[in-house]
């Protein structure tokens, strides 16, 4: 960018948008509302504006020109040939600007994406690509392209409704989303997630419920930033171990691919003081060491200080300590993941959501040719009771896959009852 912005006739000037007026691609959204109140920025050297849909320091790439085009595949090539096994690739919708459109989503995002996919499977044929585009997932199952494109996208708006369900104790909205879901092509999947290294991203909700959910969890101004919260997911739910347990019980029994955010495992803590997002950047908590054992640099070239507050501080909370302890958040968690490996049920099978009569209660059945789990979410602090209409499965046994020692009644053609403690969840294994 520096080269294209010295003057006008250097060979890199194309390699990013450039105009005489602000005043081009006028019905295209600002997507950094807080910060930007324009999507060009003026360049006082060469006396043009430069296009940018984020911030005025990213400028875009003008991918309308084939040497851009190819940059980025010999970048991508350049770190797979590193040995890594794939990209989230950021901000998709967003490639190319055309007059009279929104600027997104347009055809020639997706001929560029499939000329991208096919030419990292060349040499690269395991690679992963996965979609980072913030759009209902009506639009966002476009970039599946049939199997040409992505194999796996994020789906955005299960997140903030997990939220939603544990802070109301109402599962409704969320099995509305989750209802909602379009189907996606074979061989690709969705991802999951509670939080990542942006803000908590309100953008898929309405603006009554963006509303409600910062009163609920970011009473702080201080915990906001554009559409969004910028705070760590044991902050967010009150530190508190069993419902963080929860919502990632939520997350690894829905449909789709979960991830875990760095340090998310073992209750890391943010710092909102810091500028941006980069309070939930914060480097990892391994010990409580010299830099919590992120680095053994001088503590003042760290990119983003460690945590180091009474409750989440690197002293308290960081693997080497959790390590040990079976009933660690870190050793739970490790055993969601062993049990979710062990049943792929839960990655590639079938979702049937049930009606327990209790809003309360989130309640399904993930099923394929093997296997059959019945999954039973409280979503809240108080014991609440459940009776599931089962007959269809009936005669079954079952065994909890969280204590396989813990006898739970068979599957009969009676509704099936039962009472399940404050955010405990059941995950009964048909047999």
């Amino acid at each position: 960018f520096q080269e294209s912005r010295s003057s006008r006739d250097n060979p890199k000037r194309d390699w990013y948008v450039w105009s005489d007026t602000d005043q081009r691609y006028q019905g295209v959204r600002i997507i950094f509302l807080d910060t930007e109140d324009s999507n060009w920025a003026y360049d006082d050297a060469t006396e043009q504006f430069y296009w940018h849909r984020f911030y005025s320091s990213q400028p875009d790439l003008n991918y309308d020109n084939p040497a851009v085009q190819q940059a980025m595949i010999d970048v991508a090539r350049f770190w797979l040939e590193k040995g890594i096994d794939g990209f989230r690739v950021d901000a998709v919708p967003y490639l190319y600007e055309r007059e009279g459109t929104i600027s997104e989503n347009l055809p020639e995002t997706h001929d560029y994406l499939k000329t991208f996919r096919a030419a990292i499977e060349e040499d690269f044929p395991d690679a992963l690509l996965l979609c980072e585009a913030n759009q209902p997932p009506i639009e966002v199952v476009e970039y599946f392209g049939g199997g040409k494109e992505f194999q796996m996208a994020f789906n955005f708006p299960v997140m903030p409704r997990i939220y939603m369900a544990l802070k109301s104790g109402d599962s409704t909205k969320l099995k509305q989303i989750i209802e909602d879901t379009p189907q996606i092509p074979a061989g690709s999947q969705w991802c999951t997630f509670l939080r990542n290294h942006d803000e908590l991203t309100l953008e898929m909700v309405t603006e009554a419920e963006r509303q409600w959910m910062w009163e609920q969890y970011s009473p702080d101004p201080a915990q906001r930033i554009n559409l969004g919260i910028r705070r760590r997911l044991a902050p967010l739910l009150d530190n508190h171990k069993e419902k963080i347990l929860l919502a990632t019980r939520m997350l690894f029994s829905l449909p789709g691919a979960p991830i875990i955010y760095y340090g998310d495992e073992i209750g890391m803590g943010d710092n909102v003081q810091l500028k941006d997002r980069d309070g939930v950047r914060t480097p990892m908590q391994w010990q409580d060491g010299h830099n919590a054992g992120f680095s053994d640099a001088p503590s003042e070239q760290l990119f983003a200080p460690v945590i180091a507050d009474e409750v989440y501080g690197y002293q308290a909370v960081n693997v080497a300590s959790q390590e040990d302890d079976a009933g660690s958040l870190l050793n739970r968690m490790r055993q969601l993941v062993q049990i979710r490996k062990t049943h792929p049920v839960f990655a590639l099978g079938t979702l049937t959501m049930l009606e327990p009569d209790n809003p309360a209660v989130l309640a399904f059945l993930r099923s394929d040719a093997d296997e059959t789990i019945l999954v039973i979410h409280n979503l809240t602090d108080r014991i609440q009771s459940y009776w599931l209409d089962l007959a269809d499965y009936a005669p079954q046994q079952v065994t909890n896959l969280f204590a396989a020692d813990e006898p739970y009644p068979a599957i009969g053609k009676d509704a099936y009852k039962g009472r399940l403690d404050p955010y405990q969840s059941l995950w009964l294994l048909f047999y």
